[in-house]
């Protein structure tokens, strides 16, 4: 069971919603949101509703102002709650679209793309077990896109703007 607590203010002030599910319009329940408390499992945020703009991975713990998530600005629409995976994790990237080119088998955590595959531009992927967070830029910085089990046949797939992937992590239950 998850459960997201959102704050208007900063330091946890101000109107608060709660949730423990998918949310695709938090517009109704706040304005903004400058603080966020996660009590229990991985969410995934998101700056525009249904689950679109710039997304926000967010674990246990608490984050008393935007910042503390790399948040771009104080706009929240809409929450995913990451369901548990306590298996095993597999990942197929490509360097063409369409599940084409060469590709690389992925088990574990990714800190740099560029050590372990020649290119950093990935076109589309294959998410074969597990839940993943791709990163912009290495060392887990930068724009964030959750992916799912599920092809990816382009990078537009999974949301992001450009096939630029510098880092990438596997989701954990805990």
């Amino acid at each position: 069971m998850g459960k997201i607590t959102f704050y208007e203010n900063r330091n946890f002030q101000g109107r608060s919603h709660e949730c423990s599910a998918d949310c695709p319009d938090l517009y109704s329940h706040f304005n903004r949101c400058n603080s966020i408390r996660v009590h229990n499992g991985p969410w995934m945020l998101y700056e525009r509703p249904n689950y679109m703009g710039n997304q926000y991975f967010l674990k246990k713990g608490e984050y008393p102002d935007y910042h503390n998530w790399m948040g771009y600005s104080d706009a929240i629409r809409s929450c995913r709650k990451i369901p548990e995976h306590n298996g095993s994790f597999k990942l197929k990237i490509y360097e063409s679209g369409d599940l084409g080119g060469h590709m690389k088998d992925f088990t574990e955590d990714c800190p740099q793309l560029r050590d372990n595959f020649r290119f950093h531009n990935i076109q589309s992927c294959n998410v074969l077990d597990g839940h993943w967070i791709f990163y912009e830029e290495p060392h887990y910085r930068g724009r964030q896109y959750y992916l799912r089990p599920g092809e990816y046949r382009r990078y537009t797939d999974w949301g992001a703007r450009n096939p630029t992937v510098g880092s990438f992590k596997r989701v954990n239950s805990v």
